[in-house]
């Protein structure tokens, strides 16, 4: 009888073995992430307050909140594919792990302010054809540029010495860069980018532009995105291959962002009428960005280094990248399940309840990061075998992805677990 005991403990105690081997090995990854994802979702919370605030630029200036998410992943696209870049770059010995400008660093740093032009541009074209198809009154289409491309340019100041600075000095002490820079500047991006917006809304108030002269600063902007493009695109191989490989891919992303507005505008008013659930939506799309983003910059990593092979079937270091994120998941997504009811509950609003709403965020997130753990691998290894270099590629569209199907997966999940409430 004792020896059949042991036989049906003895699976359970290999399996419990195996994780405290496994957790005991990667222990300094998981916590220098969770703290990066912790860090994430208080700016997220933050954010949230901004855009709470907002309410009078928003209806002063209809169509100001197509730009919101546009922008907001826009910054965490472009310098997430910054920070990656650079910490393969420290990894394999091209940058020196003390901050020293080089032709490497000034290279990337010029591509980026490049591709924060092009894409602002882009930005305030799309949201006012947006506002045009779906029939919403909005601001001009020289208004909408205006805004996207000051506040790009606020932005791009602040973030390129962020994501600088994040990057050498996490090497620097020994941290991962992949493992902290996403989700540090993602975070950096939501807190800075709606600041950026209502200042650029203030700059185009306070100098109270005529028509004329409205006229002449877009056909300056004008000017200097496409001279800037064309400089950047024929400065180096390097500059060359960001810009082409990351614009159409930033530009696909701009359409997904799109997307995921849809999503809510057209299904939260109905399905999540509850503030916690509500409250929970931009903490959830944040952390489940930020933790893909981790994903895919340490496989963008190993592939370069050759700890990471790019197998049709995932292997070795990639399997245990997975089990990683999986580990990150069921601790962070009951956390900003707690974080959004308690923020509530201190606002003395009613919420869901701690136990649902934990239950909620956990399905979802496990549900999430089960559909992109697959996404970013397959992602990450045909950009690399096509040689392209997975840095420029799998952030973007990774991040993305996540933000157009995880509303989508939230909202379905509460709809399940709250059908009767709602």
């Amino acid at each position: 009888m004792k020896e059949q005991q042991k036989k049906i403990r003895s699976p359970l105690s290999v399996i419990s073995s195996n994780f405290s081997e496994f957790f005991d090995e990667h222990k300094s990854i998981i916590k220098e992430s969770f703290i990066a994802l912790f860090i994430c979702a208080i700016g997220d919370l933050i954010a949230g307050l901004i855009l709470g605030k907002m309410t009078f630029f928003l209806e002063t200036f209809p169509g100001l909140l197509v730009i919101i998410p546009g922008a907001i992943g826009m910054r965490g696209n472009i310098f997430g594919s910054f920070a990656s870049r650079l910490s393969t770059n420290l990894h394999i010995g091209i940058l020196s792990p003390k901050f020293e400008f080089s032709e490497q660093l000034n290279y990337n740093i010029f591509s980026s302010f490049v591709l924060t032009l092009v894409l602002s541009l882009f930005l305030g074209i799309v949201a006012k054809i947006l506002c045009i198809l779906f029939n919403q009154p909005s601001i001009s289409l020289m208004d909408f540029i205006l805004i996207s491309v000051i506040a790009g340019v606020i932005s791009n100041m602040i973030m390129l010495p962020i994501t600088m600075l994040v990057s050498f000095k996490s090497f620097e002490h020994g941290w991962d860069p992949d493992n902290i820079t996403s989700p540090i500047i993602a975070a950096f991006g939501d807190l800075f980018t709606l600041p950026a917006i209502i200042l650029s809304v203030f700059i185009l108030t306070a100098l109270n532009f005529n028509f004329i002269f409205k006229s002449a600063v877009l056909v300056a902007i004008l000017i200097a995105v496409i001279v800037s493009f064309i400089y950047c695109y024929r400065l180096s191989d390097e500059t060359h291959t960001i810009l082409k490989q990351s614009t159409p891919v930033l530009l696909l992303c701009s359409f997904l962002g799109g997307a995921a507005g849809g999503i809510l505008n057209s299904a939260v008013e109905t399905l999540l009428t509850n503030p916690s659930l509500l409250t929970l939506l931009p903490l959830f799309s944040g952390e489940s960005g930020s933790l893909i983003s981790i994903l895919g910059a340490r496989l963008s990593s190993g592939l370069h280094s050759g700890l990471v092979e790019p197998f049709k079937k995932p292997k070795g270091e990639a399997v245990h990248n997975f089990a990683i994120c999986f580990i990150l998941a069921i601790v962070v997504f009951p956390l900003i399940g707690l974080l959004a009811e308690g923020s509530s509950y201190a606002l003395g609003v009613v919420g869901v309840g701690f136990d649902k709403i934990i239950e909620i965020s956990t399905l979802a997130g496990l549900i999430l990061v089960t559909i992109m753990v697959i996404v970013v691998y397959y992602v990450s290894i045909t950009s690399y075998n096509r040689n392209l270099d997975p840095d420029n590629i799998v952030i973007p569209i990774s991040t993305s992805i996540t933000d157009s199907i995880s509303s989508l997966i939230l909202i379905s999940v509460s709809l399940l677990l709250l059908g009767v409430m709602i």
